[in-house]
């Protein structure tokens, strides 16, 4: 089963774009706080979101840079060539429902 649900702070706001086939995706990271118990301290993880349609409407019009956020989704790996033609791949979550937390006041 591939399932996801990591809570954060928005890394940035969140970019919202708008395909000819009708479809919305919204982009941002989020940065996830962890303890190290080797090191003793804690580090910060940083994860690459997307969401799809209705949930990228709301994310675009929400998420703001530092706004806590819930994130259940998928962990997804998107492949391309670069221009020198070598494979790369990058590990993101495609959410399926996000949820803001925090008080109005985080918001602002």
């Amino acid at each position: 089963m591939n399932t996801v649900t990591i809570i954060g702070r928005a890394g940035q706001d969140a970019e919202i774009k708008y395909f000819e086939s009708g479809k919305v995706k919204t982009s941002f990271s989020l940065a996830v706080n962890r303890w190290d118990s080797r090191t003793k301290e804690e580090v910060t993880d940083w994860y690459n979101i997307e969401v799809w349609d209705k949930q990228a409407e709301f994310a675009g019009e929400y998420i703001k840079r530092g706004r806590q956020v819930a994130v259940d989704g998928r962990i997804s790996i998107s492949k391309w060539n670069d221009a020198s033609g070598d494979t790369r791949e990058r590990y993101l979550v495609v959410a399926n429902n996000i949820r803001l937390l925090g008080s109005r006041r985080d918001a602002e």
